[in-house]
């Protein structure tokens, strides 16, 4: 029997019960109810197909088809089962169903494979209760630090540690790593962008997630009446970042594709209609999938910076607090997912990805891959989220097919 879009639909629609809010949107945050619901279902419909599951110590769920070569490893697919306040039904659990559903029609087809095939539903990555990103797939490598959440609370003031103890869980402890024993990895999820719209692609196959640097920028001028002061005698924080956002998004638009740049925030001070601005502080966020590149580009552009400023008697003050690298996925990997494809037939093209994923924690330490279904409209972390079915489709037959070649 083949994957059906009915199937997939049933599925989706069934997990999506699971923190399902009054907009038509999805609110599933780590530790909360609705969170461990949905675990405890998701392990339900694991052991219904013969699996073996078990939880780690902060929450990550894995369900097991054991193989039939005893010590040959684990091939493991999933992503993340946590969302964002008020978003969609497919970023994160898209790839656990897609996972469950590749492996059952697995089984049901050629039986038990050689490896071990585990299907992850990774505890968080979204950092969207609190300020703590990828606690989940950090577990799985124990790298994630205890100190960072040992004393964090979310917006109603509810400590991390409680509600994770609330929940069953704890610090791992030294507990061995759910993916101990896996030899690869791949990760199916939505784009959250429009590149396979746009060029009417059904699958991505994704070479690497960019490297990410964020900053804040602080200037400083002086605030004075905005009638009686000549434009010559002004030092005017607006007038520095105009030039500095005209000129680093044409240096931008030079260097080209894949680098990406977005002054995103702006906070001016006094902030009223009849006077030269004095203070402001401003964020950048840059992105490229070269790590040497994007290295080069920010540097220019903090010198940019500086430069202007000094032109207009300003101070400024450049703080780098995100500085992410590039990170890869496994050429191997790369390969055997385009040869299924290619071998389904399906629409496909390689590509890179914009924005963080599980997949970045993993890839450092276990062969990795990822694919890409289109998002309508390229809209995400928002209740109108949306692939269309058919698509979904394809995405979950080049896992399946992947997943064949490297487990059985």
């Amino acid at each position: 029997m083949s994957i059906t879009v009915e199937e997939i639909k049933n599925v989706l629609d069934w997990i999506s019960e699971f923190g399902k809010d009054e907009t038509g949107g999805m609110t599933r945050l780590l530790y909360t109810e609705s969170w461990m619901n949905a675990q405890q279902a998701l392990k339900g419909k694991f052991e219904e197909l013969g699996m073996e599951t078990c939880f780690d110590a902060v929450g990550n769920l894995k369900g097991t088809l054991t193989g039939t070569e005893d010590g040959a490893g684990t091939v493991a697919t999933g992503s993340h089962v946590d969302t964002v306040v008020n978003g969609g039904k497919l970023d994160g659990q898209l790839g656990i169903i897609g996972g469950y559903i590749a492996i059952k029609h697995l089984f049901e087809t050629y039986g038990r494979p050689k490896k071990n095939l585990a299907v992850l539903s990774i505890a968080e990555e979204e950092g969207s209760r609190f300020p703590s990103v990828f606690w989940g797939s950090k577990n799985l490598f124990g790298i994630a630090s205890e100190e960072e959440v040992m004393n964090i609370e979310d917006i109603d003031g509810v400590r991390f540690t409680d509600a994770m103890h609330q929940c069953g869980f704890d610090f791992a402890d030294g507990n061995p790593s759910l993916l101990a024993d896996t030899k690869q990895f791949v990760e199916l999820h939505i784009e959250q962008g429009n590149t396979l719209e746009m060029e009417q692609k059904s699958v991505g196959i994704i070479n690497g997630i960019v490297g990410q640097k964020r900053y804040n920028i602080f200037l400083k001028g002086e605030a004075n009446h905005a009638g009686t002061t000549l434009m010559k005698y002004r030092h005017d924080v607006i007038q520095v970042y105009a030039k500095i956002v005209t000129e680093a998004v044409a240096a931008a638009k030079e260097v080209g594709d894949p680098l990406v740049l977005t002054f995103g925030k702006i906070n001016v001070k006094p902030n009223v209609v009849n006077v030269v601005p004095g203070e402001a502080i401003f964020t950048m966020d840059v992105r490229h999938t070269d790590g040497e590149i994007l290295n080069s580009f920010t540097r220019k552009v903090e010198e940019l910076m500086k430069e202007k400023a000094k032109e207009e008697g300003v101070e400024i003050e450049i703080d780098c607090w995100m500085d992410e690298k590039p990170v890869p996925m496994n050429d191997k990997m790369i390969a055997v997912i385009e040869e299924a494809c290619k071998e389904k037939g399906l629409n496909y093209r390689i590509m890179h990805s914009g924005a963080g994923h599980d997949s970045q924690i993993i890839a450092p330490r276990i062969p990795t891959g990822m694919i890409f279904v289109p998002s309508i409209r390229g809209i995400s972390h928002n209740p109108a989220e949306d692939t269309k079915l058919k698509d979904i489709l394809q995405g979950i037959e080049a896992l399946e097919l992947t997943l064949y070649k490297l487990a059985y």
